[in-house]
């Protein structure tokens, strides 16, 4: 007979009818799975004859002192955050990797949760996820940190800012200006953050006693190319808004240039407010207006609470939300009569 070829844990996964996460932590005693789940799975696993492999065995219960921070993309918000980490990583005895998925946000099987399941117990020690776009509830069971966590209900530790607050904050200065059309570019819809920041924004437009205008609210999506098409489309038309509150700078920015190409002055014609105060806001011609959360401070925050968790130490608080404040610059102003 030929030789049967090596089953992987893919074959268990998919004869067992579970994911191979579960399999995952079946194979490393990880918490999350279900007596019943767990003993079909160890089932299948003898049925099929199923061998780990041996790199897999051999660093199971050791130390790799590597921490992984798992990134959908290099830019501006995950470069601060870094710094931050990179910070408090010096004198923990760990190394920091970082893993890009190179900008496919959005993917559907979940990019966040293939690199967990290849780097869990054989290459990094625990990770933290940035700007996860899957539910924490379905990532393997290896010590995790999300940092602006998913919609989904956060079963693993988070660090994030006060985004409704500081939604607020935008909106309401712009009102004190004295402006009443103001647009919103929204954030990326299944974070928490852009959800809470939009949220911050309607609540202060309610609060002023000013009708929410549903055509002033376009998509941003934390992305220059989406929100330069969508503040486009806002500034185009006859009855157009004097000021706009982009959910992050990268989005504000962009925002500007497509007021530029339209001929339009910033902040004379219109009126821009930012989010999270990136060093490039700063620069920006005029300086932005935006609302600071401490990117740094988040980075430094999550890499603490991970190496507590990795040296399984008591961790009273695994949820932390920063606060927000605005930076008034340049780029807001008045309406024009």
């Amino acid at each position: 007979m030929p030789p049967r070829s090596r089953v992987t844990i893919r074959d268990v996964a998919a004869q067992a009818g579970v994911s191979v996460a579960t399999v995952s932590k079946v194979l490393n005693n990880r918490y999350g799975v279900s007596p019943d789940t767990f003993a079909r799975v160890t089932a299948v696993i003898k049925d099929l004859g199923y061998e780990a492999s041996l790199v897999a065995q051999s660093l199971r219960n050791r130390r790799t002192n590597v921490i992984g921070i798992l990134v959908a993309d290099i830019e501006p918000f995950s470069t601060e955050l870094l710094k931050g980490a990179a910070d408090a990583i010096r004198g923990t005895g760990f190394e920091l990797v970082v893993y890009s998925a190179g900008g496919r946000t959005g993917d559907p099987t979940g990019w966040e949760l293939r690199y967990l399941t290849r780097l869990s117990g054989t290459l990094v020690d625990g990770a933290v996820l940035v700007t996860p776009a899957v539910d924490l509830e379905g990532i393997p069971g290896t010590p995790v940190v999300a940092v602006d966590p998913h919609t989904g209900r956060a079963a693993l530790p988070t660090v994030d800012s006060d985004n409704l607050h500081g939604g607020r904050l935008a909106t309401e200065h712009l009102l004190s200006l004295g402006h009443t059309r103001i647009a919103m570019l929204t954030g990326r819809a299944d974070l928490k953050s852009a959800q809470q920041r939009e949220t911050g924004y309607r609540g202060a437009l309610a609060s002023a006693g000013v009708p929410v205008d549903e055509n002033l609210v376009r998509r941003g999506d934390y992305d220059a190319k989406v929100a330069t098409e969508s503040a486009r489309e806002l500034l185009a038309g006859p009855d157009r808004p004097t000021a706009i509150f982009a959910a992050n700078d990268t989005t504000a920015i962009a925002a500007i240039e497509a007021a530029r190409e339209l001929g339009l002055r910033v902040p004379e014609d219109l009126s821009v407010v930012g989010f999270d105060n990136i060093p490039e806001s700063a620069l920006c011609a005029p300086p932005i207006t935006t609302v600071q959360q401490p990117i740094r401070e988040m980075g430094h925050r999550a890499l603490e609470l991970l190496v507590r968790l990795i040296n399984g130490e008591e961790t009273a608080d695994t949820h932390i939300t920063l606060g927000t404040e605005l930076v008034v610059r340049q780029s807001t102003r008045p309406p024009t009569p």
